[in-house]
């Protein structure tokens, strides 16, 4: 997968929620790169965990893991595990980035050392350099942008050394913004906008998480997205079930042609 974004290449993946061991092949036959993990919404135990990035990984799916809170320590459990991508929540200091940077790149670095590195206060030899290069080999260090807060210091977020890609949550996003699941606001929308352009234009890949019609996909990747996260499992089975339902009722007489009633829109995290 970072190979494919070093290249400018888009990669394309769903979020994952069960940890059925059936799923990496309905992801490989997609033609998907990456599953993305959340363990910030969803209650997912550590041994599932790694069961899930574990299994993905053997079929050349990237696992990518979004932890519960910015904390470097869950960073390195997430790795240790065998997720690839780690995207840290809510993100809107300089000091998170460079942890969530510290412990993707430079594990098994901890303390006063790795702040010392961090801060640009203590050099590492050539030999520490390369065996940490090695280590880490492969590692994604993803942000979550999601709030006001962290718009009004992009760039300065942006600008940690060793940072690879953006994550952009529109339900918390919106809420930050005061216009709660209002996807299709004028205030929204360039919020998103300003998030991806300025990503892009300072050399960073970027994502956003949406479960709802693939067009709207394709709007923001018209923009500048290379991180096609689309819909999740949950999401996608009900859509399915839903419409499948919907025939089936219909042709038998138990709802009237049109009847939206049982329908119900799946929230984006």
């Amino acid at each position: 997968m970072l190979q494919k974004l070093k290249q400018g290449k888009n990669v394309y993946g769903t979020c994952l929620t069960s940890v059925s061991p059936g799923w990496p092949l309905v992801f490989k036959k997609s033609g998907l790169d990456f599953a993305f993990i959340d363990t910030e919404h969803i209650p997912i135990h550590r041994n599932e965990m790694a069961k899930m990035c574990q299994v993905m990984q053997a079929y050349d799916i990237t696992p990518v893991l979004r932890i519960p809170s910015p904390d470097p320590y869950l960073v390195c459990q997430a790795i240790d595990a065998g997720a690839k991508g780690v995207i840290a929540p809510y993100l809107e200091s300089v000091e998170q980035i460079r942890d969530l940077v510290g412990a993707t790149k430079l594990r098994p670095l901890k303390g006063e050392i790795l702040q010392q590195v961090l801060n640009g206060e203590k050099e590492l030899s050539g030999e520490m350099q390369q065996y940490l290069e090695n280590y880490n080999r492969g590692n994604i260090a993803i942000a979550n942008i999601e709030s006001v807060p962290a718009m009004e210091k992009l760039e300065e977020l942006l600008s940690v050394p060793g940072l690879d890609a953006v994550f952009i949550g529109p339900h918390d996003l919106s809420i930050s913004l005061g216009i709660p699941e209002q996807y299709d606001h004028p205030e929204f929308e360039k919020a998103v906008t300003y998030i991806i352009r300025t990503t892009r234009k300072m050399g960073l890949s970027i994502g956003i998480h949406f479960s709802l019609e693939p067009q709207r996909q394709l709007r923001w990747i018209k923009e500048g997205v290379n991180i096609i996260v689309h819909s999740s499992d949950i999401a996608l089975f009900s859509q399915k079930l839903q419409a499948d339902m919907r025939v089936i009722k219909e042709a038998v007489g138990d709802i009237t042609p049109g009847d939206n009633t049982v329908q119900e829109e799946v929230p984006v995290v």
